[in-house]
């Protein structure tokens, strides 16, 4: 079974997608594999999300990584792993969905905005952890703070990163990797552009 650090490890960055089908999902994880980021985090806040995920595993080699991301309740969590999710992602952790996980044996990345929150996620047994809304919550200097206390624990932080301040946060001892939307960002006719995808994602390993 994959493991949640091993989830990190494989990219420098997990795209955080958003698709309106699963059409557009497919067309968009083929060129971000082809850039070599591995690692794919579909969020399930569109009603297509399920089978963007069932049509992307279906189209992409098996070394392809895909998570679900948004996951707010067990009953989301069951969705995404048997449409083929092989971890999940959430903003915040509850303790229902912390057994509800475990129970699934699923690798699960809980969000956390403050330190009583990563404590409490930590007691529940996660630490490896998504900092979110990062870039309103602390920044690295939060992490960097973190770090000094709850030394054990890794992030992957999400939520106003870019590829700008990417790089000050895989700077720190305790990040894994980052999250983010700006490689697939939309332009103003809601389109996602290939070949943008394709140039911010060859950036990542610049």
């Amino acid at each position: 079974m994959t493991t949640v650090i091993e989830v990190m490890n494989a990219s420098p960055v997990i795209p955080v997608l958003a698709f309106e089908s699963a059409d557009e999902a497919v067309e968009v994880c083929r060129v971000l594999y082809a850039e070599g980021i591995k690692v794919l985090e579909i969020t399930l806040r569109h009603p297509s999300a399920l089978g963007a995920i069932k049509a992307v595993k279906a189209a992409l080699p098996d070394d392809v990584i895909i998570g679900a991301g948004t996951v707010l309740t067990a009953e989301l969590a069951a969705a995404a792993r048997d449409a083929g999710a092989v971890f999940g992602v959430s903003p915040g952790l509850t303790t229902e969905l912390a057994r509800a996980v475990k129970a699934m044996n699923w690798p699960f990345l809980p969000g956390i905005a403050t330190l009583s929150e990563a404590m409490t996620a930590r007691e529940l047994g996660f630490t490896e952890l998504k900092f979110f809304p990062a870039s309103i919550a602390g920044g690295p200097a939060f992490l960097k703070a973190v770090g000094s206390v709850l030394p054990d624990l890794t992030f992957c932080p999400t939520g106003g990163v870019s590829a700008a301040t990417a790089i000050d946060y895989r700077a720190l001892e305790n990040v894994a990797t980052v999250g983010g939307s700006w490689i697939t960002k939309r332009g103003k006719d809601g389109k996602i552009n290939l070949d943008m995808v394709s140039e911010r994602a060859r950036a990542v390993f610049a």
